[in-house]
């Protein structure tokens, strides 16, 4: 699928992978429709295109019924192909230590919103030539992990909807891609940086996420999946997952000694 002239829609486009996507868009020569919460961001990421670029700014909660209604209007005059929903949250740390709101926020995100605006769009997406849904999940989709119960849940459910929906569509013959990078450098990731080196995490380059994900979109790939030791551990856990359980399961009990000694210090 060439992405030259197609009109694409990004969630989150404001920062992080989200603005990577957009900028790797932007160099294929597709029109973009970018979306987020804050104008500034966005013009922050609309200055970084390419000084050809179509683009149309929509500063909009996706989490909110009147901000999908300004996203699908937006569509309407400017069109959709392609609907990247990125735009979500991270939350880490002790499930104990998240309170009712955190939880909503996160499932809200993360969930219901991509699962709403999906639906909103679907319409506009059936007068589309070759149509796709790209929802941007995590490895954390496939492997649960300590410190991330509640992330890890939102991905889990992401990962299912994407599978569903595209059985469900495909009679419309829209395609749906589920891509799911490992740890990114991104701002959301500040809020984890404590965990990155007790749990070995690697952290990619935003740019570099985002190339894999517009590869995949150009090649119409039903999921997009990080190469290296990432693959080869969730393929652990769906086959033997005892034995992630307890790689996981030590390295949490020595990050939590870890912590208890730096509080306590």
């Amino acid at each position: 699928m060439l992405l030259e002239k197609r009109s694409i829609v990004v969630t989150g486009a404001g920062s992080g992978i989200g603005r990577a996507i957009a900028l790797a868009a932007a160099d294929r020569g597709a029109h973009l429709v970018l979306i987020g919460r804050r104008l500034a961001a966005l013009q922050e990421t609309a200055e970084l295109l390419p000084a050809d670029t179509r683009f149309h700014l929509v500063a909009a909660d996706i989490a909110s019924a009147p901000g999908r209604a300004d996203i699908v209007n937006a569509c309407r005059r400017h069109g959709i192909d392609i609907l990247i929903n990125n735009a979500g949250v991270v939350a880490s740390g002790l499930l104990s230590g998240l309170k009712d709101e955190d939880l909503v926020h996160i499932v809200m995100t993360n969930v219901a919103a991509p699962i709403a605006l999906t639906r909103d769009l679907v319409p506009l997406l059936k007068l589309s030539d070759r149509p796709r849904i790209v929802n941007i999940g995590s490895v954390f989709g496939d492997i649960g992990h300590p410190y991330f119960a509640a992330y890890c849940a939102s991905k889990f459910a992401l990962r299912g909807f994407s599978d569903a929906m595209r059985r469900e569509l495909a009679a419309d013959s829209i395609g749906v891609t589920y891509a799911a990078p490992r740890a990114t450098r991104t701002p959301a990731a500040d809020g984890f940086h404590d965990l990155v080196a007790p749990f070995a995490m690697k952290l990619d380059d935003p740019a570099v996420v985002a190339a894999r994900i517009i590869k995949g979109i150009e090649a119409e790939a039903s999921i997009i999946y990080p190469g290296g030791p990432e693959r080869l551990f969730i393929w652990l856990q769906r086959l033997f997952p005892a034995v992630i359980d307890h790689v996981l399961g030590e390295k949490s009990r020595r990050v939590q000694s870890l912590l208890e000694t730096r509080r306590a210090a």
